[in-house]
């Protein structure tokens, strides 16, 4: 395989991490491009079961270098954090197999209370955040006042630059929010805690990615999150705080030449979605609980039951076309296997009139579901390894989402394991 780029077509929470982890033996570097430590990828294999956060998803494949790009934003308490749960399981990381970008920025402890003091002042109109701090980051470094990973390794300018921002901060924490202000020492003693723990893992990534395409390794570029929620493509203002599709890969990864020949599109059996915004699909009741125990539909990084229904062939298809996928993974087919019938968000409503077109933003709330349903299957698939393994329903009901979102099905998942996937 060549430059590949595996990300999720619809509210993130697909499957990526799996389809990483899956397929990383045909890469040799596996990239972290965008987003921080507010989403989990769900890992298992014969290690154990993962949520990651913010470790690229190859990083259980020995050979394979692991890389958090200038895009991320890197928490140097979760990552580190995060590492020390993974080496408890066995897995090695070293500086060797986890680089992480000089030029990607660090998400400061004022970023995380500033995300919590944001979403209390909205109330009923918060954005569902994660209070994870990325918003109040991304903000920041928009406006060109973060603390670039590099800087770590000039521990003198960093105190210099963090007092300088400390001055700027605390105005807003203060006046804005009444609330506590940072000292000095406490910043101090968290980067002295955490992030002179990772300055052995920061170096210049883009001189060893173009050392690395040089000598023809294979890369792997790992999304956070979904299309919709994109922060210029998705369900404005219920996204995230940066830019999820696989056209910003190469920018964010540190590698900008890069060629993408290949984006593999993770779409659930099923649509499931965290957080506030949108969600024309969405089930309540007594059938959405059956299909998000089904499904252990609760949040990675959160434990927040995750809001569920039927698929969506109308946000696939959008989120199809925003990735640009030339290859789709159906993942969680056999959690459906309980169902009857199969429900199937087929098409809109929309100001009376059926449509197939995604709607903007602001009016998306008005859209209704128009659901059709196919029959289901009712039986366990998740020892099938070859398309001929499914019962007829089941492929029936993958070749009806191939030929509506207009783009091939070359993987389905049918268990959360290694191998449980079949080829097509």
């Amino acid at each position: 395989m060549a430059n590949c780029a595996i990300v999720g077509i619809n509210w993130g929470d697909e499957g990526k991490g799996r389809m990483v982890d899956l397929i990383t033996d045909h890469y040799d570097v596996v990239i972290r491009y965008q987003g921080g430590g507010n989403a989990g990828h769900t890992v298992v294999n014969e290690l154990g079961k993962f949520a990651l956060h913010l470790l690229p998803s190859g990083i259980f494949r020995p050979g394979v270098v692991n890389v958090l790009g200038n895009g991320v934003a890197v928490d140097c308490e979760s990552l580190w954090t995060e590492m020390e749960d993974v080496r408890s399981k066995g897995v090695s990381i070293t500086p060797e197999n986890l680089k992480i970008s000089d030029r990607a920025s660090l998400l400061l402890p004022w970023h995380r209370l500033l995300d919590g003091l944001e979403e209390a002042r909205l109330k009923d109109k918060k954005y569902g955040s994660t209070k994870q701090g990325i918003a109040p980051f991304y903000s920041d470094k928009f406006q060109k006042k973060t603390v670039q990973a590099g800087e770590l390794l000039y521990p003198e300018h960093l105190k210099s630059h963090l007092a300088d921002l400390l001055e700027w901060k605390n105005l807003t924490i203060e006046k804005v929010y009444n609330a506590k202000p940072y000292t000095m020492d406490e910043l101090w003693a968290w980067i002295c805690g955490f992030g002179e723990k990772l300055r052995p893992y920061v170096c210049d990534t883009g001189a060893f990615l173009r050392q690395a395409q040089q000598d023809g390794k294979r890369f792997l570029f790992e999304a956070q999150l979904g299309s919709l929620r994109d922060l210029d493509y998705g369900i404005y203002p219920y996204t995230t705080s940066s830019n999820a599709i696989a056209a910003y890969a190469p920018v964010g990864s540190g590698a900008p030449w890069v060629k993408i020949d290949e984006v593999v599109g993770v779409v659930k059996a099923y649509s499931s979605c965290v957080g506030e915004g949108p969600f024309t699909c969405e089930w309540f009741g007594e059938d959405a609980e059956k299909l998000r125990e089904a499904g252990n539909e609760y949040g990675a990084k959160t434990g927040r039951p995750r809001r569920v229904g039927p698929i969506d062939l109308v946000a696939t298809r959008y989120g199809v076309e925003v990735q640009a996928a030339t290859c789709i993974a159906l993942t969680k087919l056999d959690v459906l296997s309980y169902l009857d019938k199969i429900p199937i968000c087929a098409h809109y409503e929309l100001d009376g009139k059926q449509t197939d077109a995604f709607p903007f933003p602001a009016v998306l709330p008005d859209a209704k579901p128009v659901v059709e349903y196919v029959d289901g299957w009712k039986c366990d698939i998740s020892g099938a390894r070859k398309w001929e393994d499914l019962p007829a329903a089941a492929q029936r009901y993958v070749e009806l989402v191939e030929r509506a979102i207009g783009c091939h099905i070359g993987y389905v998942s049918v268990g959360p394991e290694r191998d449980s996937i079949i080829l097509r």
